[in-house]
């Protein structure tokens, strides 16, 4: 059909012809239809106002050859658009605040299916997801919400994808602080990249928080939006996972820090602080039944505590040099503690005039019973996770980095320490052996033994190649003596 020319108007000038130009309607909504609310551009690669959404874990609808499939180059990221710049058809742009007035921010995706059936752990310090993929940290405490220094703590939650392999994950955070007064500064906007290397299917729901330091505090609207690439796959394999979009606020940076979903603020030092109270009164009990003055020994025994904290602070920070330093009580290794109280009770033991065999004797159950409670300190803590995992037996916890099934190597070896400390408390309680001290050896080896053919079923990698091998053939020979010694004395 021929075209027809453009008509001229009162000026003589050229009006241009229907869907092209300035007087294009190709990005309006169809007459009678009515646009979704907040979306102020249409959806990028469609001429429709709505914005594109489908199901979790599954891939984006597209049209063409490549349906199903979004190359890298074409997943769309937010790009910042200058004050008064033209609005290209099909692009993405972040939102645009003024002093004086807060910004209409388009609502966040649909609340995302809810898990079946949805972790203990996932819910705590987040929604799991069922309310929004994007998620922020905030403080349990309004008035430690409003210390300095602030910070931004986002999480992305997701299902992994249903392809055969594992996948690359990545998500681009873009971040624009509201309310801002006057003219911004850079500290008012931050794009961020937070990559999961390994991500494996059927994992189950997954939550990756990413924390956001030195910009201005105060409330942010943050757009997330991420790819899933095969290990091995081609750009064009990439499949895009749901986007989010969300306002949240800033908070006290230590609580950013260590608060992540699945994170119980404050579970580690409170379960250590119950382990000690337990130690302390199983160590009493054990006391009396060797004939040792109990008041001397819990003096002894607090000092112990103190000095071992000491020393599984030091020992941490020497087997880990190349961590940068940290907050006052991350980093504490079990083995400096056992070391510095060992050597507190010796010496303290000696100057005291007390049998040292028989005060270690009652001592080696209240420090595997400290153990035991402890460790579930690192579960609800986020530390010293497992290993990521598929299988039914995985828990769904967090390192507070990651949150997804893992191999819960804390309960193994919470569950290994309160064996051993009841073996050695019967033992102790029933049994006092000739050979005083073989049972603190005998426990002490057995537990570092069991330690160590846990330690590949953690999420961090060693510091040494072969010290692993060699402290596990130092126990087994230590507890292979010491069992000796109780069996012939």
């Amino acid at each position: 059909m021929a075209r027809r020319p453009a008509k001229r108007g009162s000026s003589g000038k050229r009006k241009p012809a229907a869907g092209s130009g300035k007087g294009s309607s190709s990005n309006r909504a169809a007459p009678g239809t009515k646009q979704a609310p907040g979306t102020a551009h249409p959806a990028p690669g469609t001429g429709h106002s709505a914005p594109i959404r489908f199901p979790l874990g599954t891939q984006a609808p597209l049209t063409g050859a490549t349906q199903g499939r979004v190359p890298l180059a074409r997943v769309p990221l937010p790009t910042a658009r200058p004050k008064g710049a033209a609005r290209a058809p099909g692009s993405t742009t972040t939102s645009t605040v003024t002093p004086d007035r807060r910004p209409k921010v388009a609502p966040g995706p649909a609340p995302l299916p809810a898990a079946q059936p949805t972790p203990l752990l996932a819910r705590v310090g987040g929604a799991a997801g069922t309310t929004s993929a994007l998620e922020f940290i905030t403080s349990p405490f309004s008035a430690v919400a409003e210390l300095r220094p602030h910070a931004l703590g986002i999480t992305y939650w997701f299902d992994p994808p249903t392809a055969t392999g594992p996948h690359e994950v990545r998500v681009r955070l873009t971040g624009r602080r509201l309310d801002v007064e006057g003219t911004r500064t850079p500290a008012d906007d931050f794009v961020a990249m937070a990559t999961l290397p390994q991500v494996q299917p059927g994992s189950r729901r997954t939550a990756l928080t990413h924390r956001v330091v030195d910009k201005a505090p105060g409330r942010w609207h943050v757009t997330a939006e991420a790819i899933a690439t095969p290990h091995g796959g081609k750009p064009s394999d990439a499949v895009r996972l749901p986007s989010a979009e969300g306002v949240g606020s800033t908070t006290f940076a230590p609580v950013a820090t260590m608060r992540a979903p699945g994170v119980v603020l404050g579970a580690w030092p409170t379960m250590v602080g119950l382990g000690v109270v337990l130690a302390l009164i199983l160590q009493s009990t054990l006391a009396r039944a060797h004939g040792l003055p109990t008041t001397k020994v819990l003096i002894l025994a607090l000092i112990a505590s103190i000095l071992g904290a000491a020393g599984a602070k030091i020992y941490y920070r020497l087997t880990h040099l190349k961590e940068s330093g940290g907050r006052a009580l991350a980093g504490l290794s079990v083995q400096g503690f056992v070391i510095v109280a060992t050597v507190t009770f010796v010496l303290g033991g000696a100057l005291q005039d007390l049998p040292i065999g028989h005060l270690l004797d009652a001592t080696v159950p209240a420090l595997l019973v400290g153990q035991a409670v402890g460790r579930l300190g690192c579960l609800f803590g986020g530390c010293c996770a497992g290993l990521p995992t598929r299988s039914r037996w995985g828990v769904w916890s967090s390192d507070r980095r990651v949150g997804t099934r893992r191999i819960p190597v804390q309960l193994m070896e919470s569950a290994a320490a309160a064996t051993l400390a009841l073996l050695t408390a019967i033992i102790a309680w029933q049994v006092p052996t000739s050979a005083a001290g073989a049972l603190f050896i005998a426990g002490v080896a057995a537990y570092i033994a069991l330690r160590q053919i846990l330690f590949p079923l953690r999420g961090v990698p060693r510091s040494t190649r072969h010290g692993r091998h060699i402290t596990l053939a130092a126990a087994l020979t230590l507890l292979a003596a010491a069992l000796a010694a109780l069996l012939l004395g």
